[in-house]
């Protein structure tokens, strides 16, 4: 990235390499996860330029939260759709009107918040939208990744195509023009309460915009703003009567990182369900529980949903096990509760998840702006569709829903290193006492579930009146997306841990195999993590799963032979991914 952005040098070469070069310097040691972030982007980016015919096209009512995770990937470029651009002039038509004949309208004419009975004069309209972005524009921390920057600019470009914002179509298409170079402004995570929307976030995305501040592109790297959009042909924007606080009332902020949050719940969610039965297998449990009579008699989906998965992986006609065959005849009669309530326990964390994913898909697609112009009666409403509690509340509950599958994994590697509940070696490894096996990866799990624990306490409990007494309740949905991401990560790593240490389980009951579907689940781990013979870094390995779990790959995996199992008993195939 140092050489790339050092040879990088604008038409009018105002910047010197050795300014561009300290520069960066500096922002490496102060942003390092940006800075590797844009690494990875200059492919994408190279990529999006070689094919220009790949696009996306918004319109404001059919974005979902997997087309939004793939936008924020580099995947797509983006378009509005004719119909889009129709509504947004028809919009903009009704705030020129305003204007010519005076009409007083909030955020039009009139300052912010407490200030909103101020007049301002018309020679001031356009000096007053500036202003707005730049006072709030005092968010703090780190920036965005380049791929959440991606989903923010996105979303907010997509809100606006609905139509009800009143920002002009040359405004909006500057912004689609910078998505498509990939030129994203500098964007703190912190500093938004969630009513009137994200507004310190969105503000720094339209600073950028603006040509102040800084901005990212995979061609120069972190640089001043204005530098960066002319070494890419784009002109600042200049805002026009409306356009500021059109461009920051919403909450495009928590629900772009809401979308990535729950489109990786979803993924993390499915393979809890693989590798809870590769555990189970491993510790010999009893699949009797899962029988289908069992959960009709109570119907919830998921849980329905999480039965059937089990019994499509774990011994069957169709895919018999030898290792559950070597303990037909034992004496158990029933599992831990980590074993035995999978599906109750998995199948609520698969509810809330399609719960939250639905208020997810009207929330991207909604007009959270204020006012709001409605043209086919050519005026504009003052309402609150700002307010972020719809995404914080959904946040918090994605965040305690998902927690639970960190849970139970931990308990049941937990049973899975300890001699006297597996009866397998101690922490999975021979030589004991000159190998220590997964005794501290356990550990890691633990401390991993218990900070999760402490994270899931709702944030849109809280509320602070900002804006002198104005915006009195606020839903802090930013902290809330922050934290459920977190939560989400956490699971994902203390399942990678779980992964292995079934893997290595067994290791230990070979000869012996199991079904179809979770040998090749085995295979997949053996092609990145080998058994453990002896002691070595564990952290590498954790990675290496964590990686598997990320790409979705144990699902890719097992998912064909779930699907057989599907088909032979006449039960539809699982659905198709977004």
């Amino acid at each position: 990235m140092l050489r790339l952005m050092a040879s990088g040098f604008c038409k009018d070469g105002r910047w010197s390499r050795e300014a561009v070069v300290l520069s960066l310097l500096m922002d490496v040691q102060e942003h390092n996860d940006f800075i590797n972030a844009g690494k990875e982007e200059t492919a994408i980016g190279k990529r999006q330029c070689l094919d220009p015919k790949k696009y996306l096209s918004l319109d404001g009512n059919s974005l979902n939260t997997a087309d939004l995770v793939r936008l924020g990937k580099g995947l797509f470029n983006i378009k509005l759709t004719y119909e889009a651009e129709g509504k947004v002039n028809e919009a903009r038509e009704v705030i020129e009107t305003i204007i010519k004949e005076n009409r007083v309208v909030y955020g039009v004419n009139t300052g912010f918040g407490k200030f909103a009975h101020t007049l301002i004069p018309k020679d001031k309209l356009m000096e007053l939208q500036a202003n707005l972005i730049r006072s709030h524009s005092a968010g703090v921390g780190p920036p965005l990744s380049v791929e959440r920057t991606r989903m923010l600019l996105a979303l907010r470009i997509n809100v606006l195509a609905k139509g009800y914002s009143g920002v002009s179509m040359e405004t909006i298409q500057a912004m689609v023009k910078a998505f498509n170079a990939s030129c994203l402004s500098w964007v703190p995570e912190k500093g938004t309460v969630g009513a009137s929307g994200d507004l310190a976030p969105l503000a720094h995305l339209t600073l950028g915009l603006m040509g102040e501040g800084r901005m990212w592109s995979p061609q120069r790297g972190w640089d001043h703003a204005k530098t960066v959009l002319e070494c890419h042909g784009l002109t600042p924007l200049v805002l026009k009567p409306k356009e500021g606080i059109g461009l920051i009332n919403g909450t495009q902020m928590m629900s772009s990182l809401a979308a990535e949050a729950v489109e990786r719940a979803v993924g993390v969610a499915r393979q809890a369900d693989i590798i809870a039965a590769l555990s189970l297998e491993a510790l010999r449990g009893t699949t009797k529980a899962f029988h289908s009579d069992v959960h009709a008699v109570r119907p919830h989906p998921g849980q329905i949903e999480v039965a059937l998965r089990l019994r499509s992986l774990l011994h069957s006609d169709i895919f018999p096990s030898q290792i559950s065959d070597s303990h037909r005849t034992c004496d158990r009669v029933q599992d831990a509760y980590t074993l035995r309530c999978i599906p109750q326990v998995h199948g609520v964390a698969n509810d809330t998840i399609a719960f939250v994913k639905s208020i997810l898909s009207t929330e991207l697609n909604s007009a959270t702006d204020n006012p709001l112009v409605f043209a086919e009666r050519g005026e504009t409403i003052s309402g609150g569709n700002f307010h972020g509690e719809y995404p914080a509340k959904a946040l918090d509950y994605l965040a305690i829903g998902v927690h639970e599958l960190a849970s139970m994994s931990e308990r049941r590697t937990e049973r899975l290193v300890n001699p006297s509940l597996s009866e397998l070696p101690a922490f999975l490894v021979q030589d004991g006492g000159l190998n220590s096996g997964f005794m501290i990866a356990h550990c890691t799990a633990a401390a991993l579930v218990s900070e999760s624990k402490a994270l899931c306490h709702p944030s849109s409990v809280d509320s602070l009146s900002t804006s002198a007494a104005t915006e009195d309740h606020v839903s802090m949905g930013g902290w809330a997306a922050r934290k459920a991401l977190r939560v989400v990560e956490h699971v994902e790593q203390v399942l990678a841990i779980e992964l292995l240490a079934a893997c290595q389980a067994l290791e230990f009951l070979r000869p012996l195999k199991s079904t179809t579907p979770l040998e090749k689940v085995h295979e997949l781990v053996r092609t990145v993590v080998r058994p453990w013979d002896h002691d070595r870094q564990m952290s590498p390995d954790i990675e290496a799963a964590h990686t598997l779990l990320r790409e979705e790959k144990v699902w890719e995996v097992a998912r064909p032979y779930m699907d057989q199992y599907r088909d032979r008993l006449g039960l539809k195939p699982l659905p198709l991914d977004d």
